[in-house]
């Protein structure tokens, strides 16, 4: 369909009055009737940029009268504080797109677009548009992959730095969690019906509210509560209103995501530090004083015991204590530590308190794995009832291959990580490693904390971070485990690959996963994972483990990473021979 799609004309100037006024009455009549037509009486997108402390701020927008509107613009560059006023203190940069089937919702679509690409890039510091307006069904929408596509690759020869190749964004943390990715049918539905109910609440006065949404992994639930979450907040900028919403997040890798979402989208300036791990904010917040909402993504991770940082019995307790309406996407298949371990008739208590107030979601599409329903069911079967069907043959979209050594399945990941549609793809492993972030191996020969298998070895995850030189470390900082360059000669854990995605997800499948009598067995006397294995003191005072579930939900966090694919190593030789004959 591409070649049949006219290229955009793109054009940049300098952002000021006497530049528009030139490019309008001097430049703009120098070129052909056509082009002067697409941007002079056609909707165009325009890209204000400029740069700050070395990094980029934009404003992106969309007008049927570019030069109409960016004369307005300037018009409110007179009120300081304002993005506006940067126009005339810093040296901007304009970016006009035209094309000849821009129509107004192509148009929105393409400013939406834009605005959360360049979120998601890592020089850009800030984005000062409130939010976009993605459409629905319109002519041409079944184009807009082609033009968007075409006017990208433009604006990536005018600036390399500004607009990074496609796949390095698509590919980034910041990215995959944005709050303003164009929500499906599902998540739109869930979205209004949780608006509607804080709404209600607020309005209310009530208090101690809650709102379940559960959906597994890859069904969209980071997404919709960081969707939901902005939401809230431009409504209430819209509605000239006071909100107090908090964004929790048990999870380091994830905590410094949404921070910087936050701060890019001028959150951080405006409200102040609203992304918090629970932790923090129960210790920030009373009873007496609740805030309006918090919203807790992978709430699964909160502590339902204390520790040496938590001094209480149950984090989403005390965070229900402290809000007006707490909202929580959960998923009871990826709880990993005895200390995050809910009891069945605890956690009952809390789905039961959502139901009855009708304020319970189930979100249960897909949207991470691009598999078929064959490869979903096979993954769930693994991971979930402890059996070994037949691989399903290769879909066009996804692919499981089984290895037989664990330095092939590195060595095919190394592979798909040097291809720039699926750079990230990375070796992950469950926890039958020894590993310790405080304390150095006691093996003067060993260097790192390293996964052993034979003769084949691997550190484990942020083991070659302190070998990086200053400049190394601050490229990498706050990126994910995965998009870090280094990590590729790395093994990474579910404590890093956890609420994120791979291309490629190369599994190994430590000692702790065996196959024995026709059914998969999970053996935590073969895991060094402590905090999975140890005993757990119950409501009622006994202490039970709970290793082998544990474990069997460290698995099914690992198998689900993969967008294009997983690639499997067992340890255990009977594992291997049967998960080989499965795939022949």
């Amino acid at each position: 369909m591409s070649r049949n799609i006219a290229s955009p004309i793109i054009r940049q100037i300098k952002d000021n009055k006497d530049a528009l006024d030139f490019f309008e009455s001097v430049s703009l009549q120098d070129e052909d009737s056509k082009t002067q037509d697409i941007i002079m009486n056609y909707p165009t997108v325009y890209i204000h940029n400029w740069k700050e402390s070395g990094d980029f701020e934009v404003y992106v927008g969309e007008s049927n009268d570019v030069f109409k509107r960016t004369r307005q613009h300037y018009d409110a560059s007179i009120d300081k504080g304002s993005w506006q006023r940067k126009l005339l203190e810093k040296d901007a940069r304009l970016f006009i797109i035209g094309h000849e089937h821009f129509n107004k919702s192509l148009t929105l679509d393409v400013e939406n677009r834009l605005i959360h690409y360049l979120m998601s890039v890592d020089r850009v510091k800030h984005v000062h548009n409130q939010r976009g307006n993605p459409q629905n069904s319109y002519y041409p929408i079944e184009e807009l992959d082609d033009i968007f596509r075409k006017i990208w690759r433009g604006l990536r020869k005018e600036n390399k730095d500004l607009f990074p190749t496609e796949s390095s964004i698509k590919d980034s943390a910041i990215y995959k969690a944005s709050p303003l990715h164009k929500l499906t049918k599902e998540q739109e539905s869930a979205r209004a019906s949780i608006i509607q109910k804080v709404r209600r609440a607020l309005d209310n006065h009530e208090t101690k509210q809650l709102i379940f949404i559960e959906g597994e992994a890859g069904t969209g639930k980071t997404v919709l509560n960081s969707s939901t979450f902005y939401e809230l907040y431009c409504q209430a900028e819209e509605d000239k209103k006071t909100i107090d919403c908090h964004l929790l997040v048990n999870h380091d890798e994830q905590i410094v995501v949404y921070e910087q979402i936050a701060e890019k989208l001028g959150l951080t300036e405006k409200y102040g530090k609203v992304v918090n791990k629970p932790t923090t904010f129960i210790n920030n917040h009373t009873e007496d004083n609740p805030v309006d909402v918090a919203f807790i993504d992978e709430a699964h991770l909160l502590l339902t015991q204390g520790k040496q940082s938590y001094r209480g019995k149950n984090q989403l307790k005390d965070i229900i204590d402290r809000a007006r309406v707490t909202v929580v996407m959960f998923d009871e298949n990826q709880i990993l530590t005895t200390e995050q371990f809910w009891e069945a008739q605890i956690l009952d208590e809390y789905r039961n308190q959502a139901k009855a107030a009708e304020n319970y979601i189930v979100l249960d599409k897909q949207l991470r794995m691009h598999a078929d329903p064959e490869t979903i069911d096979w993954i769930d079967s693994f991971t979930k009832n402890c059996e070994l069907k037949k691989i399903p043959k290769k879909s066009c979209d996804y692919t499981i291959k089984i290895f037989d050594s664990p330095d092939l399945l590195d060595k095919e990941i190394k592979k798909r990580a040097k291809e720039s549609d699926s750079s990230l793809s990375r070796v992950i492993a469950t926890y039958d490693w020894e590993y310790s972030a405080k304390n150095r191996p006691e093996d003067r020969l060993m260097k790192y904390w390293e996964v052993l298998i034979d003769g084949w070895h691997k550190p484990w995850n942020r083991e070659l971070e302190s070998k990086l030189d200053r400049k190394q470390k601050r490229a990498i900082n706050g990126l994910a485990w995965a998009e870090q360059p280094q990590t590729i000669d790395e093994v990474g854990s579910t404590f890093t690959i956890q609420g994120f995605d791979l291309n490629y997800a190369g599994v190994i499948l430590g000692p702790s996963v065996k196959y024995r009598d026709g059914k998969i067995v999970f053996d935590p006397s073969a895991s060094h994972n402590d905090k999975a294995v140890r005993n757990r003191t119950l409501s009622d005072g006994t202490r039970r483990k709970f290793g082998e579930t544990l474990i069997q939900h460290e698995v099914r966090v690992l198998m689900t990473r993969g967008v294009n694919g997983m690639y499997i190593y067992a340890c255990d030789p009977e594992l291997r021979k049967e998960l080989i004959k499965a795939s022949k």
